[in-house]
């Protein structure tokens, strides 16, 4: 899940758009996946054996080393077999599968699992990426999405109706992936979080003790679940087939980029950021890029100008003498013009999550200097999301997401190496990069509170608080009630509470 421009440079295309929209037909369909297995009917705890359907990939297939890679391909794990699903259905004959031959189970759909955990050695991975299905009702300002559409597809299908939710930056992270952890991006400040438009998810949970059923989690149907998906629900809970979006209507927005050359300006620039973004028309969402050679602000305005981008970040823009393009048009054709294609970025990544209450004082500062201009490759940076405006409104239900009260979200991030059918092979410089990631994390730690699901930080001990804060408790007893016996589990799942 990734959500975020900090893997790469945001870039203005010319002719953006051209061809980003997602495809009619098979890519997306004329209404939302529908599962044959209901609440009552798949609740069945004597089902018969259960047999895997779908786009299935095995070991000895031809497929399978581009089927089991990931993005990052710092991590390369070998699943027993991959299921590819075509429907719900699919995913209900796959998790019973997986129950009733005691496999354990992964649930993968934009395959940006920043730690490798949508993948297991030996187990049984179910992928929904292919669930691609869209149906908006446009009085109603309702969408109900497949559950494989990736972030690009979302915006750009969205955006074709005048529509939007909020996203992360980067097209290829799986939408439901960076809901079901938060999500946020450029439209954060004006929508609230990803999670904060969820009004309804159809979900696949354990039933009795080798089963699997279907469920709707929306206000008035299994609203705890609904609360729970809203921030935690990557891989805890069961396997989130479609996704019901309360969308905002939106024609067009001003990009803005501005690009200093060299890092001199790096204190007055970020003093100015802190200060500015956090705090500005809520309408206006920012992303601030530090590497080693340059200095990147990006800015959307929603149905705003270039003037009046300009003059909201005037603080900021007033430093130094920075390179300033702006583009007006469809949010769609402009979130498609940013895109990096994956093929032109590094494969191994390394990132470490962190929020910020208080504005970084000169000290802090100067640690991000300090590191930025030791980073071991260009790729690496330091980035920046302002939070504030109505990320500081949960939705009605409420969201498992805790860290609505912070002044902005940082990540130092390190990028290396070349892109391979065969990763796995130790790359020289993975040791730098990682060293230089935990050195980076720990000086800031003072300056920092928490950190984000979506960016999980492996080595954090209080990882449990970090992520959901006193929401944690909650948490567990939901897991128990909908996923008793534990069937969706990694590095750091919630676990079931214990009576």
């Amino acid at each position: 899940m990734n959500d975020f421009s900090r893997r790469g440079l945001l870039r203005v295309t010319a002719g953006a758009g051209a061809g980003a929209v997602v495809a009619s037909g098979a890519a997306v369909a004329a209404a939302p996946a529908a599962g044959a297995v209901t609440e009552a009917s798949g609740g069945d705890a004597h089902c018969g054996p259960a047999e895997l359907t779908g786009r299935i990939v095995r070991p000895e297939d031809a497929g399978y080393t581009d089927a089991r890679l990931g993005w990052d391909q710092l991590f390369s794990h070998y699943p027993l077999v991959i299921v590819f699903a075509q429907n719900t259905q699919d995913v209900v004959n796959a998790l019973t599968w997986a129950r009733q031959n005691d496999v354990a189970v992964r649930v993968r759909s934009g395959r940006h699992a920043l730690e490798g955990w949508s993948n297991v050695d030996n187990g049984l991975v179910i992928d929904i990426s292919e669930l691609k299905s869209v149906h908006i009702d446009t009085e109603s300002r309702i969408a109900t999405v497949g559950a494989g559409l990736n972030q690009l597809e979302a915006v750009t299908t969205l955006a074709e109706r005048n529509f939007a939710v909020t996203t992360g930056t980067e097209g290829s992270v799986g939408l439901s992936g960076a809901t079901l952890g938060g999500g946020f991006g450029f439209l954060t400040r004006w929508l609230g979080m990803a999670c904060d438009s969820l009004v309804g998810a159809e979900i696949v949970v354990p039933s009795g003790a080798e089963c699997a059923k279907v469920l709707q989690a929306n206000p008035h149907n299994n609203s705890d679940l609904l609360w729970a998906l809203r921030g935690a629900g990557n891989g805890n809970f069961g396997i989130v087939t479609s996704l019901t979006y309360k969308l905002a209507p939106l024609k067009s927005v001003t990009y803005l980029q501005a690009t200093w050359q060299g890092i001199d300006n790096l204190r007055p620039i970020f003093e100015a950021y802190q200060r500015t973004a956090p705090t500005t028309d809520p309408h206006l969402g920012t992303q601030l890029e530090i590497h080693r050679n340059q200095i990147f602000l990006f800015g959307v305005l929603p149905e705003g100008t270039p003037e009046e981008t300009k003059k909201l970040l005037a603080p900021i823009l007033s430093i130094d003498s920075p390179d300033v393009t702006t583009q007006v048009g469809n949010w769609g054709d402009v979130y498609a013009g940013f895109q990096i294609p994956i093929e032109q970025e590094p494969a191994n990544w390394k990132f470490h999550s962190q929020f910020t209450r208080k504005p970084f004082p000169d000290d802090a500062i100067d640690i991000v200097d300090s590191f930025i201009k030791t980073a071991p490759t260009d790729d690496s940076n330091f980035f920046v999301q302002a939070f504030g405006g109505n990320v500081r409104r949960s939705p009605r239900g409420g969201t498992a997401f805790p860290h609505r009260d912070a002044l902005f979200y940082s990540e130092p991030g390190a990028g290396w190496g070349t892109r391979s059918d065969q990763p796995g092979v130790c790359d020289p410089l993975t040791s730098q990069c990682q060293a230089w990631i935990a050195e980076f994390s720990q000086a800031l730690r003072t300056y920092v509170d928490g950190a984000y699901v979506n960016v999980p930080n492996v080595a954090q001990q209080d990882w449990e608080t970090a992520y959901w804060r006193n929401n944690f408790d909650r948490l567990r007893t939901i897991k128990a009630k909908y996923d008793p016996d534990n069937a969706f589990q990694y590095e750091q799942s919630v676990p079931p509470a214990v009576c």
